[in-house]
Protein backbone atom coordinates (compact mmCIF):
# COMPACT_ATOMS: atom_id res chain seq x y z
CA UNK A 1 0.00 0.00 0.00
CA UNK A 2 1.52 3.29 -1.11
CA UNK A 3 -0.61 5.72 0.91
CA UNK A 4 -2.60 5.99 4.11
CA UNK A 5 -6.24 5.14 3.52
CA UNK A 6 -8.66 7.12 5.67
CA UNK A 7 -12.09 5.53 6.13
CA UNK A 8 -13.68 8.83 7.16
CA UNK A 9 -12.51 10.52 3.96
CA UNK A 10 -14.03 7.74 1.84
CA UNK A 11 -17.27 7.84 3.85
CA UNK A 12 -17.56 11.62 3.60
CA UNK A 13 -16.82 11.56 -0.13
CA UNK A 14 -19.56 9.05 -0.98
CA UNK A 15 -22.01 10.81 1.35
CA UNK A 16 -21.08 14.12 -0.28
CA UNK A 17 -22.10 12.66 -3.66
CA UNK A 18 -25.68 12.68 -2.38
CA UNK A 19 -25.66 16.50 -2.68
CA UNK A 20 -26.05 15.97 -6.43
CA UNK A 21 -29.59 14.66 -5.90
CA UNK A 22 -30.77 16.70 -2.92
CA UNK A 23 -33.58 19.03 -3.93
CA UNK A 24 -34.28 16.94 -7.03
CA UNK A 25 -35.51 13.60 -5.65
CA UNK A 26 -36.05 12.09 -2.21
CA UNK A 27 -33.30 10.28 -0.29
CA UNK A 28 -35.43 7.15 -0.43
CA UNK A 29 -34.98 7.17 -4.21
CA UNK A 30 -31.41 8.37 -4.63
CA UNK A 31 -29.98 5.94 -2.07
CA UNK A 32 -30.34 3.21 -4.71
CA UNK A 33 -28.39 5.28 -7.23
CA UNK A 34 -25.57 6.02 -4.78
CA UNK A 35 -25.25 2.47 -3.44
CA UNK A 36 -25.39 0.93 -6.93
CA UNK A 37 -22.76 3.34 -8.26
CA UNK A 38 -20.47 2.46 -5.34
CA UNK A 39 -20.87 -1.23 -6.20
CA UNK A 40 -20.16 -0.62 -9.90
CA UNK A 41 -17.11 1.50 -9.07
CA UNK A 42 -15.76 -1.20 -6.76
CA UNK A 43 -16.06 -4.12 -9.19
CA UNK A 44 -14.65 -1.94 -11.99
CA UNK A 45 -11.66 -0.96 -9.85
CA UNK A 46 -10.95 -4.57 -8.89
CA UNK A 47 -11.21 -5.73 -12.50
CA UNK A 48 -9.00 -2.90 -13.79
CA UNK A 49 -6.39 -3.44 -11.07
CA UNK A 50 -6.07 -7.13 -11.92
CA UNK A 51 -6.00 -6.41 -15.65
CA UNK A 52 -3.21 -3.82 -15.23
CA UNK A 53 -1.25 -6.29 -13.11
CA UNK A 54 -1.53 -9.06 -15.72
CA UNK A 55 -0.67 -6.65 -18.52
CA UNK A 56 2.46 -5.57 -16.69
CA UNK A 57 3.49 -9.20 -16.29
CA UNK A 58 2.24 -10.72 -19.56
CA UNK A 59 2.06 -7.69 -21.85
CA UNK A 60 3.17 -9.68 -24.88
CA UNK A 61 0.48 -12.34 -24.45
CA UNK A 62 -2.97 -10.64 -24.79
CA UNK A 63 -4.72 -14.00 -25.29
CA UNK A 64 -3.37 -15.26 -21.97
CA UNK A 65 -4.50 -12.09 -20.19
CA UNK A 66 -7.96 -12.40 -21.71
CA UNK A 67 -8.20 -16.01 -20.57
CA UNK A 68 -7.06 -15.15 -17.03
CA UNK A 69 -9.63 -12.34 -16.76
CA UNK A 70 -12.41 -14.88 -17.39
CA UNK A 71 -11.81 -16.26 -13.89
CA UNK A 72 -12.35 -12.88 -12.24
CA UNK A 73 -14.88 -12.68 -9.43
CA UNK A 74 -17.01 -10.48 -11.69
CA UNK A 75 -16.86 -10.63 -15.48
CA UNK A 76 -17.21 -7.21 -17.15
CA UNK A 77 -18.34 -7.82 -20.76
CA UNK A 78 -19.01 -5.54 -23.73
CA UNK A 79 -22.30 -3.66 -23.42
CA UNK A 80 -24.38 -2.85 -26.49
CA UNK A 81 -27.09 -0.28 -27.11
CA UNK A 82 -29.44 -1.28 -29.92
CA UNK A 83 -32.05 0.62 -31.91
CA UNK A 84 -35.65 -0.51 -32.32
CA UNK A 85 -34.65 -2.72 -35.26
CA UNK A 86 -32.10 -4.51 -33.09
CA UNK A 87 -29.08 -2.92 -34.75
CA UNK A 88 -26.13 -2.13 -32.45
CA UNK A 89 -25.67 1.65 -32.42
CA UNK A 90 -23.15 1.86 -29.58
CA UNK A 91 -20.88 -0.59 -27.81
CA UNK A 92 -18.54 -0.06 -24.88
CA UNK A 93 -16.88 -1.95 -22.04
CA UNK A 94 -19.36 -2.56 -19.23
CA UNK A 95 -17.45 -0.78 -16.49
CA UNK A 96 -17.39 2.52 -14.64
CA UNK A 97 -14.52 3.95 -16.65
CA UNK A 98 -16.27 3.64 -20.02
CA UNK A 99 -19.29 5.43 -18.58
CA UNK A 100 -17.06 8.15 -17.18
CA UNK A 101 -15.29 8.68 -20.53
CA UNK A 102 -18.67 9.15 -22.28
CA UNK A 103 -20.16 11.34 -19.54
CA UNK A 104 -20.42 14.46 -21.77
CA UNK A 105 -22.34 12.54 -24.45
CA UNK A 106 -26.15 12.33 -24.43
CA UNK A 107 -27.72 9.17 -22.99
CA UNK A 108 -25.93 8.72 -19.65
CA UNK A 109 -28.99 7.13 -18.08
CA UNK A 110 -29.47 4.58 -20.85
CA UNK A 111 -25.76 3.74 -20.92
CA UNK A 112 -25.62 3.07 -17.17
CA UNK A 113 -28.71 0.85 -17.32
CA UNK A 114 -27.36 -1.12 -20.29
CA UNK A 115 -24.01 -1.50 -18.54
CA UNK A 116 -25.61 -2.91 -15.37
CA UNK A 117 -27.83 -5.27 -17.37
CA UNK A 118 -24.82 -6.59 -19.30
CA UNK A 119 -22.95 -7.26 -16.04
CA UNK A 120 -25.95 -9.17 -14.69
CA UNK A 121 -26.17 -11.32 -17.81
CA UNK A 122 -22.43 -12.06 -17.84
CA UNK A 123 -22.27 -13.23 -14.22
CA UNK A 124 -24.85 -16.00 -14.16
CA UNK A 125 -26.64 -16.54 -10.87
CA UNK A 126 -24.37 -14.26 -8.81
CA UNK A 127 -26.58 -11.25 -9.38
CA UNK A 128 -29.86 -13.08 -9.98
CA UNK A 129 -32.49 -15.08 -8.13
CA UNK A 130 -34.67 -16.81 -10.70
CA UNK A 131 -36.34 -14.07 -12.72
CA UNK A 132 -35.26 -11.39 -10.27
CA UNK A 133 -32.00 -9.50 -10.83
CA UNK A 134 -30.11 -7.17 -8.51
CA UNK A 135 -30.46 -4.09 -10.71
CA UNK A 136 -34.00 -4.80 -11.90
CA UNK A 137 -35.66 -2.16 -9.70
CA UNK A 138 -32.97 0.46 -10.29
CA UNK A 139 -33.10 2.63 -13.39
CA UNK A 140 -30.74 5.53 -13.97
CA UNK A 141 -32.79 6.39 -17.05
CA UNK A 142 -35.77 7.31 -14.90
CA UNK A 143 -37.86 10.42 -15.48
CA UNK A 144 -37.61 11.04 -11.73
CA UNK A 145 -34.26 12.67 -12.47
CA UNK A 146 -35.99 15.22 -14.71
CA UNK A 147 -36.04 15.81 -18.44
CA UNK A 148 -33.29 14.29 -20.57
CA UNK A 149 -30.93 17.28 -20.48
CA UNK A 150 -31.19 17.70 -16.69
CA UNK A 151 -30.89 13.96 -16.13
CA UNK A 152 -27.75 13.79 -18.26
CA UNK A 153 -26.10 16.59 -16.28
CA UNK A 154 -26.98 15.06 -12.90
CA UNK A 155 -25.56 11.68 -13.94
CA UNK A 156 -22.41 13.36 -15.31
CA UNK A 157 -21.91 14.95 -11.89
CA UNK A 158 -22.48 11.54 -10.26
CA UNK A 159 -19.85 9.86 -12.45
CA UNK A 160 -17.40 12.67 -11.72
CA UNK A 161 -18.03 12.40 -7.97
CA UNK A 162 -17.16 8.70 -8.01
CA UNK A 163 -14.09 9.30 -10.17
CA UNK A 164 -12.39 11.32 -7.42
CA UNK A 165 -9.02 10.08 -6.18
CA UNK A 166 -10.54 9.47 -2.72
CA UNK A 167 -12.76 6.78 -4.28
CA UNK A 168 -9.98 4.88 -6.00
CA UNK A 169 -10.92 1.47 -4.59
CA UNK A 170 -8.31 -0.63 -6.36
CA UNK A 171 -6.89 -3.47 -4.22
CA UNK A 172 -3.37 -2.21 -4.92
CA UNK A 173 -4.35 0.99 -3.11
CA UNK A 174 -6.63 -0.16 -0.28
CA UNK A 175 -4.97 -3.52 0.39
CA UNK A 176 -6.95 -5.87 2.62
CA UNK A 177 -8.81 -3.09 4.40
CA UNK A 178 -12.59 -3.46 4.29
CA UNK A 179 -13.05 0.20 3.35
CA UNK A 180 -15.55 -0.51 0.58
CA UNK A 181 -17.80 -2.65 2.75
CA UNK A 182 -17.45 -0.15 5.58
CA UNK A 183 -18.42 2.72 3.29
CA UNK A 184 -21.46 0.81 2.08
CA UNK A 185 -22.55 0.13 5.68
CA UNK A 186 -21.93 3.78 6.53
CA UNK A 187 -24.19 4.89 3.69
CA UNK A 188 -26.95 2.46 4.65
CA UNK A 189 -26.81 3.76 8.22
CA UNK A 190 -26.94 7.40 7.09
CA UNK A 191 -29.88 6.71 4.79
CA UNK A 192 -31.66 4.85 7.59
CA UNK A 193 -31.20 7.79 9.96
CA UNK A 194 -32.96 10.02 7.41
CA UNK A 195 -35.64 7.57 6.29
CA UNK A 196 -37.81 7.38 9.41
CA UNK A 197 -40.38 4.60 9.31
CA UNK A 198 -39.05 2.98 6.13
CA UNK A 199 -35.60 2.42 7.67
CA UNK A 200 -36.88 -0.60 9.55
CA UNK A 201 -37.34 -2.38 6.24
CA UNK A 202 -33.62 -2.78 5.70
CA UNK A 203 -31.61 -1.68 8.71
CA UNK A 204 -30.77 -3.01 12.16
CA UNK A 205 -28.61 -0.64 14.24
CA UNK A 206 -25.02 -1.96 14.27
CA UNK A 207 -24.75 -2.17 18.05
CA UNK A 208 -27.88 -4.35 18.17
CA UNK A 209 -26.34 -6.61 15.52
CA UNK A 210 -23.13 -6.72 17.60
CA UNK A 211 -25.13 -7.75 20.67
CA UNK A 212 -27.04 -10.48 18.80
CA UNK A 213 -23.81 -11.90 17.35
CA UNK A 214 -22.18 -11.97 20.80
CA UNK A 215 -25.17 -13.68 22.40
CA UNK A 216 -25.43 -16.38 19.73
CA UNK A 217 -21.66 -17.03 19.67
CA UNK A 218 -21.23 -18.43 16.13
CA UNK A 219 -18.68 -21.25 15.80
CA UNK A 220 -16.56 -22.65 12.98
CA UNK A 221 -18.61 -24.31 10.21
CA UNK A 222 -21.90 -22.94 11.54
CA UNK A 223 -24.69 -22.30 9.08
CA UNK A 224 -26.29 -18.94 9.88
CA UNK A 225 -29.68 -17.74 8.62
CA UNK A 226 -31.70 -14.52 8.77
CA UNK A 227 -35.20 -15.04 7.30
CA UNK A 228 -35.88 -11.28 7.25
CA UNK A 229 -32.36 -10.22 6.36
CA UNK A 230 -32.84 -6.63 5.16
CA UNK A 231 -29.48 -5.38 3.89
CA UNK A 232 -27.68 -8.40 5.39
CA UNK A 233 -25.79 -6.57 8.15
CA UNK A 234 -26.88 -8.83 11.01
CA UNK A 235 -25.87 -11.93 9.04
CA UNK A 236 -22.43 -10.55 8.30
CA UNK A 237 -21.87 -9.53 11.93
CA UNK A 238 -22.37 -13.18 12.88
CA UNK A 239 -19.90 -14.28 10.22
CA UNK A 240 -17.30 -11.76 11.35
CA UNK A 241 -17.66 -13.05 14.90
CA UNK A 242 -16.42 -16.47 13.69
CA UNK A 243 -13.36 -14.86 12.08
CA UNK A 244 -12.75 -12.71 15.15
CA UNK A 245 -12.87 -15.66 17.57
CA UNK A 246 -11.31 -18.41 15.42
CA UNK A 247 -9.22 -16.53 12.78
CA UNK A 248 -10.83 -18.64 10.04
CA UNK A 249 -13.55 -17.79 7.55
CA UNK A 250 -15.48 -21.04 7.81
CA UNK A 251 -19.23 -20.47 7.90
CA UNK A 252 -22.11 -20.12 5.46
CA UNK A 253 -24.66 -17.30 5.34
CA UNK A 254 -28.28 -17.73 4.28
CA UNK A 255 -31.08 -15.21 4.12
CA UNK A 256 -34.39 -14.26 2.60
CA UNK A 257 -35.81 -10.80 1.99
CA UNK A 258 -39.32 -9.91 0.78
CA UNK A 259 -38.69 -6.39 -0.58
CA UNK A 260 -36.96 -6.50 -3.96
CA UNK A 261 -34.91 -3.31 -3.63
CA UNK A 262 -33.75 -4.38 -0.15
CA UNK A 263 -32.78 -7.82 -1.46
CA UNK A 264 -30.63 -6.00 -4.03
CA UNK A 265 -28.96 -4.04 -1.21
CA UNK A 266 -28.20 -7.29 0.62
CA UNK A 267 -26.66 -8.94 -2.45
CA UNK A 268 -24.39 -5.97 -3.17
CA UNK A 269 -23.53 -5.65 0.53
CA UNK A 270 -22.41 -9.29 0.66
CA UNK A 271 -20.09 -8.95 -2.33
CA UNK A 272 -18.65 -5.65 -1.12
CA UNK A 273 -17.69 -7.36 2.16
CA UNK A 274 -16.15 -10.33 0.37
CA UNK A 275 -18.94 -12.67 1.54
CA UNK A 276 -19.13 -14.88 -1.54
CA UNK A 277 -20.30 -17.93 0.44
CA UNK A 278 -23.88 -16.75 0.79
CA UNK A 279 -27.33 -17.63 -0.44
CA UNK A 280 -29.77 -14.74 -0.22
CA UNK A 281 -33.21 -15.47 -1.65
CA UNK A 282 -35.90 -13.01 -2.70
CA UNK A 283 -39.45 -13.62 -1.51
CA UNK A 284 -41.91 -13.62 1.37
CA UNK A 285 -40.51 -15.92 4.07
CA UNK A 286 -43.89 -16.71 5.64
CA UNK A 287 -45.93 -17.20 2.48
CA UNK A 288 -43.17 -18.65 0.33
CA UNK A 289 -40.00 -19.80 2.14
CA UNK A 290 -37.21 -20.24 -0.41
CA UNK A 291 -34.46 -21.80 1.71
CA UNK A 292 -35.31 -25.44 1.12
CA UNK A 293 -33.28 -28.65 1.03
CA UNK A 294 -33.13 -31.11 -1.89
CA UNK A 295 -36.33 -32.77 -0.65
CA UNK A 296 -38.26 -29.52 -0.66
CA UNK A 297 -38.30 -29.28 3.15
CA UNK A 298 -37.20 -26.29 5.19
CA UNK A 299 -33.43 -26.06 5.55
CA UNK A 300 -32.17 -26.20 9.14
CA UNK A 301 -29.41 -24.05 10.56
CA UNK A 302 -27.09 -23.83 13.56
CA UNK A 303 -28.02 -20.18 14.09
CA UNK A 304 -31.20 -18.35 13.09
CA UNK A 305 -31.41 -14.66 13.88
CA UNK A 306 -33.62 -11.80 12.75
CA UNK A 307 -35.06 -8.38 13.41
CA UNK A 308 -38.38 -8.95 11.61
CA UNK A 309 -40.97 -6.21 11.07
CA UNK A 310 -42.80 -5.45 14.32
CA UNK A 311 -46.40 -6.67 14.49
CA UNK A 312 -46.75 -7.00 10.73
CA UNK A 313 -50.32 -6.68 9.46
CA UNK A 314 -51.44 -8.99 6.62
CA UNK A 315 -48.54 -11.37 7.17
CA UNK A 316 -50.23 -14.36 5.51
CA UNK A 317 -52.76 -15.58 8.09
CA UNK A 318 -55.16 -17.04 5.51
CA UNK A 319 -52.47 -19.18 3.87
CA UNK A 320 -50.89 -20.23 7.18
CA UNK A 321 -53.82 -22.49 8.11
CA UNK A 322 -52.72 -25.02 5.50
CA UNK A 323 -48.95 -24.47 5.70
CA UNK A 324 -47.29 -27.51 4.12
CA UNK A 325 -44.23 -27.12 6.35
CA UNK A 326 -46.19 -27.50 9.59
CA UNK A 327 -44.79 -24.30 11.04
CA UNK A 328 -48.00 -23.34 12.84
CA UNK A 329 -48.78 -26.55 14.66
CA UNK A 330 -48.53 -24.65 17.97
CA UNK A 331 -51.25 -22.26 16.84
CA UNK A 332 -52.03 -19.49 14.36
CA UNK A 333 -50.84 -15.98 15.25
CA UNK A 334 -53.49 -13.25 15.05
CA UNK A 335 -54.36 -11.92 11.62
CA UNK A 336 -53.00 -8.41 12.25
CA UNK A 337 -49.83 -9.27 14.20
CA UNK A 338 -47.18 -11.41 12.52
CA UNK A 339 -44.58 -11.48 15.31
CA UNK A 340 -45.17 -15.12 16.23
CA UNK A 341 -45.35 -16.11 12.56
CA UNK A 342 -41.66 -15.23 12.23
CA UNK A 343 -40.81 -16.81 15.59
CA UNK A 344 -42.51 -20.09 14.66
CA UNK A 345 -40.84 -20.15 11.25
CA UNK A 346 -37.44 -19.59 12.86
CA UNK A 347 -38.02 -22.33 15.46
CA UNK A 348 -38.80 -24.83 12.69
CA UNK A 349 -35.55 -24.01 10.88
CA UNK A 350 -33.27 -24.78 13.85
CA UNK A 351 -31.09 -27.86 13.82
CA UNK A 352 -32.32 -30.32 16.48
CA UNK A 353 -29.11 -30.33 18.55
CA UNK A 354 -26.99 -27.28 17.77
CA UNK A 355 -29.81 -24.89 16.89
CA UNK A 356 -29.94 -21.54 18.68
CA UNK A 357 -31.89 -18.46 17.83
CA UNK A 358 -32.11 -14.74 18.61
CA UNK A 359 -35.02 -12.55 17.53
CA UNK A 360 -35.91 -8.91 18.18
CA UNK A 361 -39.58 -8.42 19.14
CA UNK A 362 -41.89 -5.70 20.48
CA UNK A 363 -42.82 -6.13 24.15
CA UNK A 364 -46.37 -7.17 23.30
CA UNK A 365 -44.98 -10.57 22.30
CA UNK A 366 -44.11 -11.14 25.97
CA UNK A 367 -47.59 -10.77 27.40
CA UNK A 368 -50.38 -10.57 24.79
CA UNK A 369 -53.04 -13.22 25.30
CA UNK A 370 -55.42 -15.19 23.06
CA UNK A 371 -53.66 -17.20 20.33
CA UNK A 372 -50.30 -15.59 21.08
CA UNK A 373 -50.59 -16.59 24.73
CA UNK A 374 -51.22 -20.21 23.77
CA UNK A 375 -48.24 -20.27 21.38
CA UNK A 376 -46.03 -18.69 24.03
CA UNK A 377 -47.10 -21.31 26.59
CA UNK A 378 -46.23 -24.16 24.24
CA UNK A 379 -42.80 -22.75 23.44
CA UNK A 380 -42.07 -22.40 27.18
CA UNK A 381 -43.43 -25.86 28.04
CA UNK A 382 -41.21 -27.34 25.32
CA UNK A 383 -38.28 -25.70 27.14
CA UNK A 384 -37.13 -23.79 24.07
CA UNK A 385 -36.95 -20.30 25.56
CA UNK A 386 -33.58 -19.50 27.14
CA UNK A 387 -33.60 -15.75 27.81
CA UNK A 388 -35.66 -12.55 27.61
CA UNK A 389 -33.61 -9.35 27.30
CA UNK A 390 -35.30 -5.96 27.56
CA UNK A 391 -33.69 -3.20 25.47
CA UNK A 392 -33.87 0.60 25.81
CA UNK A 393 -36.39 2.71 23.93
CA UNK A 394 -35.53 4.59 20.71
CA UNK A 395 -32.86 2.13 19.58
CA UNK A 396 -34.53 1.33 16.25
CA UNK A 397 -35.15 3.73 13.39
CA UNK A 398 -38.80 4.33 12.64
CA UNK A 399 -40.10 3.48 16.12
CA UNK A 400 -39.49 4.84 19.59
CA UNK A 401 -40.87 1.82 21.43
CA UNK A 402 -38.54 -0.37 23.47
CA UNK A 403 -37.96 -3.89 22.15
CA UNK A 404 -36.72 -7.17 23.56
CA UNK A 405 -34.47 -9.98 22.38
CA UNK A 406 -35.69 -13.55 22.81
CA UNK A 407 -33.07 -16.29 22.85
CA UNK A 408 -34.20 -19.85 22.05
CA UNK A 409 -32.17 -23.05 22.19
CA UNK A 410 -32.95 -26.55 21.02
CA UNK A 411 -30.76 -28.14 23.70
CA UNK A 412 -30.91 -26.53 27.14
CA UNK A 413 -29.21 -27.74 30.32
CA UNK A 414 -32.17 -26.77 32.57
CA UNK A 415 -35.73 -25.47 32.34
CA UNK A 416 -35.01 -21.95 33.64
CA UNK A 417 -35.40 -18.67 31.73
CA UNK A 418 -33.06 -15.73 32.35
CA UNK A 419 -34.67 -12.28 32.38
CA UNK A 420 -32.41 -9.26 31.84
CA UNK A 421 -33.65 -5.68 32.13
CA UNK A 422 -31.15 -3.64 30.12
CA UNK A 423 -33.68 -0.92 29.34
CA UNK A 424 -32.15 1.76 31.57
CA UNK A 425 -28.53 1.57 30.44
CA UNK A 426 -27.74 3.23 27.12
CA UNK A 427 -25.95 6.09 25.43
CA UNK A 428 -28.53 8.83 24.93
CA UNK A 429 -28.73 10.56 21.56
CA UNK A 430 -30.75 13.47 20.23
CA UNK A 431 -33.13 11.37 18.18
CA UNK A 432 -31.78 7.87 18.65
CA UNK A 433 -30.37 6.02 21.63
CA UNK A 434 -27.47 3.56 21.35
CA UNK A 435 -26.01 0.65 23.23
CA UNK A 436 -22.42 1.40 24.19
CA UNK A 437 -19.72 -1.31 24.20
CA UNK A 438 -19.97 -1.29 28.00
CA UNK A 439 -23.74 -1.83 27.85
CA UNK A 440 -23.28 -4.73 25.40
CA UNK A 441 -20.52 -6.32 27.47
CA UNK A 442 -22.69 -6.24 30.60
CA UNK A 443 -25.64 -7.90 28.83
CA UNK A 444 -23.43 -10.61 27.34
CA UNK A 445 -21.59 -11.30 30.60
CA UNK A 446 -24.88 -11.51 32.51
CA UNK A 447 -26.33 -13.91 29.94
CA UNK A 448 -23.27 -16.16 30.00
CA UNK A 449 -23.09 -16.20 33.80
CA UNK A 450 -26.79 -17.04 33.90
CA UNK A 451 -27.45 -15.89 37.44
CA UNK A 452 -29.31 -13.19 39.36
CA UNK A 453 -28.05 -9.62 39.36
CA UNK A 454 -29.78 -7.18 41.70
CA UNK A 455 -32.21 -4.93 39.82
CA UNK A 456 -30.83 -6.17 36.47
CA UNK A 457 -31.32 -9.94 35.97
CA UNK A 458 -33.33 -12.81 37.40
CA UNK A 459 -33.23 -16.54 36.65
CA UNK A 460 -36.84 -17.73 36.73
CA UNK A 461 -37.90 -21.35 37.05
CA UNK A 462 -40.58 -22.89 34.87
CA UNK A 463 -42.76 -23.09 38.00
CA UNK A 464 -42.54 -19.32 38.51
CA UNK A 465 -43.38 -18.64 34.88
CA UNK A 466 -46.42 -20.93 35.11
CA UNK A 467 -47.53 -19.11 38.27
CA UNK A 468 -47.38 -15.90 36.24
CA UNK A 469 -49.70 -17.48 33.62
CA UNK A 470 -46.78 -17.67 31.14
CA UNK A 471 -46.58 -13.88 31.09
CA UNK A 472 -43.00 -12.89 30.24
CA UNK A 473 -43.31 -9.20 31.05
CA UNK A 474 -39.87 -8.42 32.46
CA UNK A 475 -40.94 -6.34 35.54
CA UNK A 476 -42.72 -9.45 36.85
CA UNK A 477 -39.31 -11.05 37.32
CA UNK A 478 -36.70 -8.30 37.59
CA UNK A 479 -37.46 -5.94 40.48
CA UNK A 480 -36.08 -2.53 39.57
CA UNK A 481 -37.93 -0.67 42.31
CA UNK A 482 -35.72 1.87 44.06
CA UNK A 483 -36.79 2.74 47.61
CA UNK A 484 -37.08 6.45 48.19
CA UNK A 485 -34.73 7.90 50.75
CA UNK A 486 -36.46 8.55 54.11
CA UNK A 487 -37.27 12.19 54.70
CA UNK A 488 -36.01 13.70 57.97
CA UNK A 489 -38.96 15.92 58.87
CA UNK A 490 -37.13 17.68 61.71
CA UNK A 491 -34.29 18.62 59.35
CA UNK A 492 -36.78 19.86 56.74
CA UNK A 493 -38.53 22.00 59.40
CA UNK A 494 -35.23 23.52 60.56
CA UNK A 495 -34.26 24.31 56.97
CA UNK A 496 -37.65 25.93 56.39
CA UNK A 497 -37.26 28.18 59.46
CA UNK A 498 -33.78 29.17 58.27
CA UNK A 499 -35.14 30.10 54.84
CA UNK A 500 -37.94 32.15 56.40
CA UNK A 501 -35.37 34.13 58.43
CA UNK A 502 -33.26 34.74 55.29
CA UNK A 503 -36.36 35.90 53.39
CA UNK A 504 -37.22 38.47 56.12
CA UNK A 505 -33.66 39.81 55.99
CA UNK A 506 -33.73 40.08 52.18
CA UNK A 507 -37.08 41.90 52.19
CA UNK A 508 -35.68 44.37 54.74
CA UNK A 509 -32.65 45.08 52.54
CA UNK A 510 -34.84 45.47 49.46
CA UNK A 511 -37.10 47.97 51.27
CA UNK A 512 -34.05 50.04 52.27
CA UNK A 513 -32.75 50.14 48.64
CA UNK A 514 -36.17 51.18 47.33
CA UNK A 515 -36.39 53.99 49.90
CA UNK A 516 -32.98 55.30 48.85
CA UNK A 517 -34.20 55.36 45.24
CA UNK A 518 -37.28 57.32 46.18
CA UNK A 519 -39.74 54.48 46.09
CA UNK A 520 -40.38 54.35 49.80
CA UNK A 521 -43.87 53.89 51.20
Amino acid sequence: MTEQINQDVINNTVWGACDIFRGTISADTYKDFILTMLFLKYISDVWQDHYDSYKKEYGDAPELIEEMMKSERFVLPIAEIKDQAGKVVQSFKANFYSLYEKRFEPGNGERIDVCLHAIEEANGTKLKDGNKSVFQDISFNSDRLGEEKQKNIILRYLLEAFHKQELDLKPSRVGNLDVIGNAYEYLIGKFAANSGQKAGEYYTPPEVSDLMAELLDPQLDDTICDPACGSGSLLMKCGRKVVQNHCKKRYALYGQEAIGSTWSLAKMNMFLHGEDNHKIEWGDTIRNPKLLDKNGDLMRFDIVTANPPFSLDKWGHDEAGHDKFGRFKRGLPPKTKGDYAFILHMIETLKPKSGRMGVVVPHGVLFRGSSEGKIRQKLIDENLLDAVIGLPEKLFFGTGIPAAILIFKKQKVDDNVLFIDASREFKAGKNQNQLSPVNIAKIVATYRNGGNVDKYAYLASLKEIKENDYNLNIPRYVDTFEEEEEIDLLAVRAEREQLKTQLIELEGEMAKYLEELGYGA
